[in-house]
């Protein structure tokens, strides 16, 4: 089935198959999926991963949008759905539907600086971008990244991170919250490195983490002349059905589903105020 058959019949579920597992922290791992046939993504989209006998939950797509041979996602176990994903091993099925929601503004960002900003386990639907940067780096300009975790031992994709940092046509700078005598790098939450990150008065800046990471992060680049209409943060807040039906996500006539996750800054700053969205 084709990925525009699936956009057609949104809630039909395809059975695919472990490909691979990756223990990233204690609680946070990334798996490799057989895709649907057909299947194709932009940077900041989302599926709907359904565990048989145990229920849906939405991940955002982590992995590389020019590989058509495996789907990656990155999850940390935090409820019965995902801690059911975690337990899944290279064989097992896992139901796939999608991808979904609105992503990241690459094509407004082709010819202008990107400042990437991840928190946590927000650095996950931060990937498929800079895999799509990286592919095409002649379509962008200045390349700024800024990463933080709470402690050195959560970081996120280790060896690509250190890949990362050896290129030389991107900046990227890591901070962790606390660590001990065996770090040798900044500590201090993120929004700390903005102001070591360089980038021309139109670039376009991602953004994804925690929400008070994201908001701060927002006041941080608007102190250093970013519009906010030129930041875009991840909202995913409160999703389970991915198309609009069952409301939880809903803010007023509109979806974080649909017109998320991936929103300006302009139109998300008063949505963090919202309790329970």
């Amino acid at each position: 089935m084709t990925t525009a058959q699936l956009r057609s019949e949104p809630m039909l579920t395809t059975p695919t198959r472990v490909l691979a597992r990756t223990q990233e922290t204690a609680d946070t791992f990334t798996i490799e999926v057989e895709p649907p046939p057909g299947f194709s993504f932009r940077p900041g989209e989302f599926t709907m991963l359904y565990v048989y006998g145990v229920g849906e939950v939405p991940i955002s797509i982590s992995g590389d949008p020019d590989r058509t041979d495996t789907l990656t996602l990155t999850i940390r176990a935090v409820g019965k759905v995902t801690e059911a994903v975690g337990r899944l091993q290279p064989g097992d099925p896992l139901g796939v539907r999608g991808p979904y929601g609105v992503g990241w503004p690459m094509e407004a960002a082709r010819g202008r600086d990107v400042v990437i900003v991840g928190g946590g386990i927000g650095l996950a639907p931060l990937r498929s971008a800079i895999y799509e940067i990286l592919n095409h780096r002649a379509d962008y300009g200045l390349v700024s990244i800024a990463v933080g975790f709470r402690r050195p031992e959560e970081i996120l994709y280790v060896d690509q991170v250190h890949e990362w940092r050896q290129r030389f046509d991107i900046d990227l700078e890591l901070t962790v919250d606390t660590a001990g005598d065996t770090w040798r790098g900044p500590v201090g939450v993120v929004t700390r490195l903005i102001p070591m990150l360089d980038f021309s008065d139109t670039a376009v800046a991602m953004v994804c983490g925690p929400e008070i990471m994201m908001m701060f992060t927002a006041r941080a680049l608007r102190d250093r002349g970013f519009a906010p209409d030129n930041i875009h943060v991840s909202l995913e807040r409160n999703m389970k059905c991915g198309i609009g039906l069952c409301g939880h996500c809903q803010y007023g006539q509109h979806f974080v589903c649909m017109a998320g996750p991936v929103k300006p800054f302009s139109q998300a700053e008063r949505l963090f105020g919202i309790r329970e969205l």
